[in-house]
């Protein structure tokens, strides 16, 4: 846990906590930080009414321009003048009060320590980086998201009588005051707060929290959720006590197995197809939206997977060709779009969705118990366009969580394609270079590629469709598969029949997209052209570790899900949406 390793590391920890706990030791007083500290209070307490989308009475909190500028009420923000700015004059009004913000039924009234935070922003001028636009940020809540993580992580080694490196994490007062090394938790600043950074270290290492020997590492999930509860001030009631509690049987640090057994129920209980004969091409509105997507039946068969030494552009990784037999599926006519992915990015925005069309939260209670992603850190679609436009820049641990999502959404098994379940429905009964064809020169009439995208994607389903209906499976975006990528891994194959061969990944990198984008030539937009990921596709992610959820550099990439006839007991579930993830 945390305990001190030697004296030089204590010095080294204690040394970096003091300079940065308090910048003020080391030159004039401290200014307030706004994407550390003002950032997330808005985003978390203002942007879902105040946002881009219908905001509440005209008023939008999401840029400091239209912050000044206001609503039907004149301005929210007059920088230097709190007293004068709604922003914060209505944080500190009565709880019973009409205008509090945010209202008593949204979370109000607002802890002190965040007025008073607004309060010197405010008064220091209300600076605000030039462009960046905020967006809702999910809740965090103390005693549903964070205690259950330290009560099951933590409190074993770090509690009353029981404080291994003299420190206790059972009570708020303690934690910020820490042991041996210095402070645990550092309100604001998770790179100085010891409780998130020692659950991110490498594995192997001595001051992982907790220890491999008691569960450890924590899953990416967790440890995304301390620094996000850390960086948004660590709120914690302060008279609530935390007991240790032993992990549940079957509790592992990658799935919630109750969680998988409701969706698992709700699949079982929406079941209406249960042979290859009932499969049937079906359209499905998300529940409590008006997002559509189409799905189209994949019967079984088999095929020869890869492509032979006589095909033009033919690399090594293709070899041998082998036969591969394949179960029954529906498969998305289209790749995910900006219109389905963003319910599952925004929260709160989708809940706000569900209310205007009127849709119980109650329905939604197993969908809303599944982790949801960060707010990014750039606009990302990167200007390229959303409405009908395809998702990309997601990590393989993002785009199976939004299966699993899915799943508990509507109600049917939705995951990621396996490797060779993508290239069956790609060939579509072909054995040609392309699905139309050998000939490159037919591409333009079928795919987005670099000679005709101008340099971006294009909204889905804008060029000709495969014999089985499916769109884009050559370019406008490349799309993520299930498997690790390995270039030998056909020789396992050769002179065999595999059976849904599914290759489980067990490291980060690299692991299997397919496809080819409107960035890619002629080669790579090819029916067996395999391609690996690579760290390089989040390379400008400024968080440390990265980011699970984005691929910054890798604007090519999205996804298309499929839907397998037959649905895996709740056990296996996490095979296909909690495959192994191990951080950068």
């Amino acid at each position: 846990m945390l305990f001190k390793e030697s004296p030089g590391r204590h010095l080294t920890w204690g040394l970096l906590v003091t300079l940065l706990a308090f910048p003020g030791w080391i030159g004039a007083a401290e200014k307030i930080d706004f994407v550390r500290q003002i950032k997330p209070i808005l985003e978390a307490e203002c942007i879902s009414c105040h946002g881009a989308t219908h905001p509440k009475g005209e008023l939008r909190l999401d840029t400091r321009e239209a912050a000044i500028k206001g609503g039907d009420s004149g301005t929210s923000l007059v920088p230097g003048q709190p007293n004068k700015s709604s922003l914060y004059t209505t944080t500190i009004l009565a709880a019973d009060h009409d205008e509090l913000m945010p209202p008593r039924t949204k979370d109000g009234p607002m802890p002190k320590e965040k007025t008073e935070l607004l309060r010197l922003w405010i008064e220091q001028g209300a600076l605000w980086p030039e462009g960046l636009v905020l967006s809702i940020a999910r809740k965090i809540d103390f005693a549903k998201d964070i205690k259950p993580i330290l009560e099951t992580s933590c409190l074993s080694c770090h509690r009353e009588d029981h404080d291994k490196g003299d420190l206790r994490l059972d009570v708020k007062s303690e934690a910020l005051k820490g042991g041996e090394n210095g402070p645990a938790i550092v309100p604001g600043k998770p790179m100085a707060s010891l409780l998130y950074l020692h659950t991110v270290l490498r594995p192997d290492h001595e001051a992982l929290m907790p220890p491999k020997n008691k569960g450890g590492p924590l899953a990416p999930e967790q440890t995304e959720l301390l620094r996000e509860w850390i960086e948004r001030g660590a709120d914690w009631p302060e008279k609530m006590v935390l007991a240790p509690k032993a992990k549940e049987e079957g509790d592992t640090s990658t799935e919630d197995l109750e969680n998988l057994k409701a969706i698992y129920q709700k699949i079982m209980a929406n079941r209406d197809v249960t042979n290859s004969s009932q499969m049937k091409p079906y359209s499905v509105i998300i529940p409590g939206t008006d997002v559509k997507f189409d799905m189209l039946p994949i019967p079984a068969g088999e095929f020869v997977m890869g492509s032979p030494d006589k095909e033009a552009h033919h690399k090594a990784d293709e070899a041998p060709p082998h036969k591969v037999a394949i179960s029954p599926f529906w498969m998305g006519k289209c790749e995910v779009t900006w219109n389905e992915y963003e319910l599952f990015m925004y929260p709160l925005e989708e809940k706000k969705i569900r209310n205007m069309f009127g849709y119980a939260s109650s329905k939604d209670q197993v969908a809303d118990a599944v982790t949801r992603p960060t707010t990014p850190y750039v606009e990302m679609s990167f200007g390229m366009g959303k409405e009908g436009f395809p998702a990309i820049s997601m990590t393989q641990y993002a785009a199976n969580t939004y299966c699993r999502w899915l799943s508990a959404k509507t109600g049917q098994y939705y995951r990621l394609p396996t490797e060779a379940e993508w290239e069956y429905a790609c060939r579509a009964g072909t054995t040609t270079a392309y699905s139309f064809g050998d000939d490159p020169g037919k591409l333009g009439e079928y795919a987005w590629y670099n000679e005709n995208s101008d340099f971006k994607y294009h909204k889905v389903g804008t060029k000709k469709p495969n014999p089985w209906g499916l769109y884009d499976m050559h370019g406008n975006v490349a799309e993520w598969t299930l498997d690790q990528y390995e270039a030998g891994y056909y020789k396992k194959f050769a002179g065999t029949l595999a059976r849904d061969p599914l290759n489980v990944a067990n490291t980060l990198y690299p692991r299997v997209v397919r496809g080819g984008s409107w960035d890619d030539d002629v080669a790579a937009l090819r029916t067996a052209a395999r391609r690996g990921s690579d760290k390089a596709w989040k390379m400008q992610d400024p968080q440390l570790p990265k980011s699970i959820w984005y691929l910054t550099d890798a604007q090519f990439l999205g996804f298309r899900i499929v839907r397998p006839l037959e649905v895996p007991p709740p056990e296996e579930l996490s095979k296909y949406w909690t495959i192994k993830v191990i951080r950068d």
